[in-house]
């Protein structure tokens, strides 16, 4: 099974990478954030054409994620409250950023982690009990379930110093403080493992760069954008790549595809 990642800065902007990208990328299911559009105005005919079936959470302009998948997908649904109750995620699902849906008993979960601004902002202090919210939702899909989970999707956070080009001032530059690693780490602590690092383990590795500075020519980027696998779904894993030729393309997303297989 493939299983792809993918920050498109927009769909409506980038629906022809898109399509191209998956007509010579054939895989199982291709997870989106930053969609950046309602439900009603996704541009879902182009995919269902090619046969793909759809699975949507989006607001106006700002954040959005999507399932887009080969088969039918089982169980899905969107948002923290649809697994802890409206009580404790409904506040944090106003922001279309979490959906998760079941293929061939393994469950995919597509997350658009909060950038967070800058430190010691309000939506820095909204990313940190975000995470907090995401470890609790996934120990209760853990606990509910024997299905393998694959977490995947824009973090926002560079884990190590070698997911970073230039590492000096990281413990001040947001994506990269201690806190939001720390938060990062207690997440994974539910048993989860990094796909990419399985097979890759030398820095110089990127899925992001900025669109100033010329940051993609000049290679100065970011690994924020992780597939994170239960145990026995990372044991099984035979590949996870960094695609970077989309973002060699006019107009591209400022993020690239991250691809596994298992």
């Amino acid at each position: 099974m493939l299983v792809a990642t993918w920050n498109v800065n927009s769909i409506r902007t980038r629906i022809t990478h898109v399509i191209n990208w998956l007509e010579s990328n054939p895989v199982d299911v291709l997870c989106l954030q930053e969609t950046k559009v309602i439900d009603s105005d996704f541009p879902k005919t182009l995919f269902e054409e090619l046969g793909f079936y759809l699975y949507i959470s989006g607001q106006k302009a700002y954040n959005g994620v999507a399932l887009i998948s080969r088969t039918p997908l089982e169980d899905v649904s969107m948002g923290f409250a649809s697994i802890l109750g409206e009580t404790k995620g409904e506040k944090f699902d106003v922001q279309k950023r979490v959906i998760t849906g079941v293929i061939n008993q393994v469950r995919i979960i597509n997350l658009y982690v909060p950038n967070g601004s800058e430190i010691g902002s309000e939506k820095y202090e909204f990313k940190l009990f975000w995470l907090e919210l995401l470890k609790d939702y996934l120990t209760e899909l853990r606990n509910k379930t024997s299905q393998e989970l694959c977490v995947c999707g824009d973090f926002n956070i560079a884990l190590e110093d070698k997911d970073i080009y230039d590492p000096q001032g990281k413990e001040n530059h947001i994506l990269s403080s201690p806190a939001e690693r720390q938060a990062l780490q207690n997440v994974l602590s539910v048993g989860l493992q990094d796909a990419f690092r399985k097979f890759t383990t030398e820095g110089n590795h990127f899925s992001w760069w900025d669109y100033r500075s010329a940051g993609f020519i000049k290679n100065r980027g970011w690994r924020i954008d992780h597939i994170y696998l239960t145990p026995r779904l990372y044991e099984q894993a035979f590949s996870c790549k960094i695609d970077i030729e989309p973002r060699k393309l006019e107009k591209p997303s400022d993020h690239t595809p991250v691809i596994v297989e298992f």
